[in-house]
């Protein structure tokens, strides 16, 4: 069923919802709209790493460390940046050293903390992957003008910070 199909049964369902339950907010349908996009490319984004065994966690590791000028993070803010859980970091450091993509060690500056570093490997990976991603990423935003993606920017960033807030008053009554 194709992801149009599936925002169509959305529409319907939630339409079924409001006869029902009074005050539905009109953000339930772009809430739930969200999710269904995330999830396609998340599909899209594996779709593409698959061949070349990896997984998304480990894409957005190697993406991180590509990112920092000296190619070089801790654990915890690789974490932070990329919303993967602590847990799961030891699983993707390790599969990442073992395929020479990274490597993991001390802190010359703090000896109790580990850094990962990626390797010219890793950096002749992301150079070589990156490129054929860009076709289809480009074919998402098909339509769309150059004022629609920064209007679209925009609404993300201003929902982000929305949810920002919300995370500082989790402890409070609604």
């Amino acid at each position: 069923m194709s992801l149009t199909d599936r925002i169509k049964m959305l529409d319907e369902g939630v339409a079924g919802v409001r006869k029902l339950v009074p005050g539905v907010p009109t953000g339930v349908e772009m809430c739930r709209m969200l999710v269904l996009i995330s999830e396609s490319l998340q599909v899209e984004l594996e779709h593409k790493l698959r061949p070349h065994k990896l997984n998304d966690s480990e894409f957005r590791t190697l993406i991180t460390l590509f990112s920092k000028p000296d190619g070089t993070s801790t654990p915890g803010e690789i974490c932070l940046f990329t919303s993967l859980g602590t847990t799961n970091m030891t699983r993707i450091a390790n599969a990442l050293v073992k395929r020479g993509l990274i490597t993991r060690g001390r802190n010359a500056e703090d000896r109790r903390s580990v850094v990962m570093q990626i390797t010219p490997a890793g950096k002749r990976f992301v150079q070589k992957m990156l490129p054929t991603m860009f076709p289809r990423l480009k074919r998402v935003f098909e339509g769309f003008t150059k004022d629609d993606r920064s209007h679209f920017n925009r609404l993300l960033r201003k929902l982000a910070h929305n949810l920002s807030q919300l995370e500082h008053t989790a402890g409070e009554p609604p």
